[in-house]
């Protein structure tokens, strides 16, 4: 039985790096459910990777930084698929922050810093979309993956949370303006800490990703399959009353900053 009735449905996913990331999984899981699924990665070394992972899948390069490779890749899907191609849904799993300076406070973050990680982490979600507004089904589901939340001030995050909060915002806005010609629904899984390539370069990761473990009251923190299937979810049709929501999943660990065993060990 199709239960999520993604059989023979389309996507495009955008993100893939390697088997740990979160976008791989989601990809996984489509086509576990007889979907077809379209790569988008940044460059034509992540290309060649993601086609050693997926072989026989059309995968292309873009470097979302710059909105002429995003018309530029409209183009070449058309080119390659036909101008009839139409996706069910898309995924946008791109987050970048340039951290090499060393992780500051947060009022010392410079501009050029902020904006690079706003444009790609972000405004590329908006770009994106604008591009492919007519290659979306009427009733497609586009989800993005955001943060569980955004006002953890957390300094091993350095500034990406005011980033994501912007991406969740931005929900909103897409759908309420994509409404004027479609039902396309716009929706963001909010995972806590991972354990990721991505992540394990960040200053401090490992530290909080441990403390996030005793804190989640099963002891144990939220995988990229957890999220992977709540991304897949809503990407269904079986979803289609959701919109313009950032779905959390961190295994209740914002219930449980008061755990008595966290409490006596941080005081005593």
């Amino acid at each position: 039985m199709d239960f999520l009735q993604l059989n023979n449905k389309r996507f495009l996913v955008f993100g893939v790096a390697n088997k740990k990331s979160v976008a791989f999984q989601i990809a996984k899981m489509l086509l576990e459910e007889n979907a077809t699924v379209d790569f988008v990665v940044q460059n034509e070394l992540l290309a060649k990777k993601v086609n050693d992972l997926f072989p026989e899948r059309n995968v292309f390069s873009c470097n979302v930084e710059h909105e002429d490779e995003i018309k530029k890749l409209r183009r070449e899907i058309e080119q390659k698929l036909g101008s009839a191609i139409r996706y069910d849904g898309l995924v946008h799993s791109i987050a970048f922050a340039d951290y090499s300076d060393g992780m500051k406070p947060f009022h010392e973050t410079s501009k050029r810093a902020f904006l690079q990680a706003l444009d790609i982490s972000c405004f590329s979600l908006v770009s994106i979309c604008r591009e492919f507004s007519e290659l979306l089904q009427t009733d497609a589901s586009v989800v993005t993956i955001s943060i569980s939340t955004t006002r953890m001030a957390s300094e091993n995050y350095g500034f990406m949370a005011p980033i994501k909060a912007a991406l969740d915002s931005s929900l909103a806005f897409l759908t309420k303006s994509f409404s004027q010609f479609s039902e396309i629904r716009f929706n963001a899984v909010a995972p806590s800490l991972l354990k990721t390539s991505a992540s394990a370069g960040i200053p401090g990761y490992a530290d909080s990703y441990l403390f996030a473990e005793q804190i989640i009251p099963r002891k144990r923190a939220v995988s990229t399959e957890e999220v992977a299937a709540t991304a897949i979810f809503l990407l269904s049709p079986r979803s289609s009353g959701i919109t313009a929501q950032k779905i959390i999943v961190d295994a209740g660990m914002d219930i449980n900053y008061f755990d008595k065993e966290i409490i006596t060990k941080t005081i005593h």
